[in-house]
């Protein structure tokens, strides 16, 4: 949520931000609305401000046992008009709270300016893409021949966009999400979270997912709860409400979650596999940061996602998102892309993101300055660190043999028991 003084003493440039992101929200609908807002402020305070003047007089009059009917009809016209217009300015307030919750994040000044992920610049590259000589096949049909995945029976449980994991894929998933975690906590200095997977309306709310996207997520029937589409969602909300000292921050949080989305919008793309289903697992990294270093923590929080697939001798390159193709909630963000060479591209793995405020006045998480009386909003940053699916999906395309076995990358065989080579 912006701050709502900057919505009122600068306009403009929340009409810039949105024109950069595309946004077909109108501005001038805001400022109508905070126009009515204060003129109903100023006449109930000069109705108040007649009330108190004229409350003296009649107790005076009556007193001296004087008449005081024509004061005594005032002021109940008085309070008449008091109760009609306080009931219209909590329809304009709701209104205006309404308005201001469906408005995005300011971008940063640096982040680039585009329309879709056609205009964001590469940053870097890591690595070299893996020289097969022979055709290489794509995870599911590498998954399938090997034994490792059942989508049909995942259907006939559930349907479409979900997989039965069994045997080494089972242990392969589990294997890549305890090495995530063991680096982020070990050599990054991350506090381990398991978070509930259900959360209610408001920590929806806090982190952005309401009341914009309610159609992306999925929601407990006759309840206001909703499966999280994000471990983010629980962990930046986790002290939601509360003010933190400044000597707490930064606070690194991660956590190894399903993940839910009902993919709106997505019918027809990636069809088949692991690429795009209703329920995942990922490894999430949240940082509770201070406002000064906020931005260095996005890059260490980058970073950190990297380290994961440096590891495992995954080639792949960091994109930076512009104004048009960046989430709701985010200032600047950066994409980690890996290389699929049974796909023959390149997809998303991890995105890294610095909110600044927005999440934090949404969700009202503050700390105490230890030199200022006055309390201060955190900077909430998050970053997948990574998607376990799509990192599995890696695995399996970038080490295929000819003869469909996968060899196990060597960051990964003590998780594995030892095992070398994946032949199903």
């Amino acid at each position: 949520m912006l701050d709502l003084k900057r919505m009122q003493n600068n306009p403009d440039v929340v009409r810039e931000s949105l024109k950069k992101r595309g946004s077909a929200i109108d501005v001038q609908e805001f400022a109508t609305l905070d126009e009515k807002r204060k003129a109903l402020i100023a006449e109930v305070e000069e109705l108040k401000a007649e009330r108190n003047k004229v409350g003296p007089e009649i107790a005076k009059r009556k007193r001296a046992k004087e008449d005081a009917s024509d004061l005594l009809a005032r002021m109940g016209e008085v309070a008449e008009r008091v109760k009609t217009l306080d009931a219209e300015l909590a329809e304009v307030q709701a209104a205006e709270k309404e308005w201001i919750m469906a408005v995005p994040n300011i971008p940063a000044e640096d982040t680039p300016v585009g329309a879709t992920e056609d205009d964001n610049p590469v940053r870097r590259y890591w690595g070299e893409k893996p020289e097969l000589n022979f055709a290489p096949k794509e995870h599911w049909e590498l998954g399938v021949e090997l034994g490792g995945f059942d989508f049909e029976r995942a259907a006939k449980l559930t349907g479409a966009r979900f997989v039965v994991s069994k045997g080494w894929a089972a242990k392969l998933e589990r294997a890549l999400a305890a090495f995530m975690l063991d680096t982020h906590l070990n050599e990054h200095d991350y506090l381990e979270i398991i978070p509930p997977f259900i959360v209610n309306r408001d920590t929806m709310t806090g982190t952005g997912q309401l009341p914009k996207f309610e159609e992306d997520l999925f929601k407990l029937r006759g309840t206001e709860y909703y499966l999280i589409p994000t471990a983010e969602v629980p962990l930046t909300n986790l002290y939601s409400g509360e003010v933190l000292e400044e000597s707490q921050l930064p606070m690194r949080l991660c956590a190894h979650t399903p993940c839910f989305r009902s993919e709106a919008g997505s019918y027809g793309k990636d069809t088949k596999g692991l690429i795009r289903q209703h329920q995942f697992m990922k490894v999430e990294m949240v940082n509770l940061a201070h406002p000064d270093h906020s931005y260095e923590a996005l890059e260490a929080m980058t970073a950190a996602a990297e380290k994961i697939l440096q590891k495992l001798g995954l080639h792949y390159r960091v994109i930076e998102l512009c104004t048009g193709d960046m989430g709701f909630s985010a200032a600047k963000t950066y994409d980690l892309e890996v290389w699929l060479p049974g796909q023959d591209k390149y997809r998303e793995i991890s995105s890294c993101s610095n909110c600044e405020d927005f999440q934090a006045r949404r969700a009202n998480i503050k700390f105490q300055p230890e030199n200022s009386k006055k309390k201060e909003f955190v900077h909430t940053l998050n970053g997948s660190g990574l998607a376990v699916g799509r990192t599995l999906v890696a695995v399996l395309e970038n080490y295929q043999q000819e003869d469909g076995s996968i060899v196990v990358p060597e960051a990964l065989r003590p998780y594995m028991g030892g095992l070398e080579v994946i032949k199903g």
